[in-house]
């Protein structure tokens, strides 16, 4: 059975934010997921420059196809 609950890592333990019906004891398997992306942290703005210019090409190299499923905006928000 697949349950999603949110928790927050504090001092070593995830505190949950959700309530929860487990039995005591209970096996869990816990799925991390990163709230955000960090960004590399480039100083030399020749390298920064390069590094877009990549990315750029890629995104260039890589469209999304006229016929990509669109997103709902459900499918957009958080679910609670």
């Amino acid at each position: 059975m697949l349950h999603a609950l949110k928790a927050i890592y504090r001092n070593g333990a995830f505190v949950l934010q959700t309530p929860c019906n487990l039995p005591e004891g209970a096996q869990v398997e816990l799925l991390i997921q990163s709230p955000q992306v960090v960004s590399p942290p480039i100083s030399d703005s020749e390298i920064k420059q390069r590094f877009l210019k990549s990315v750029v090409e890629r995104m260039q190299q890589n469209p999304i196809p006229l016929n990509a499923p669109r997103f709902t905006r459900e499918m957009l928000h958080e679910r609670r």
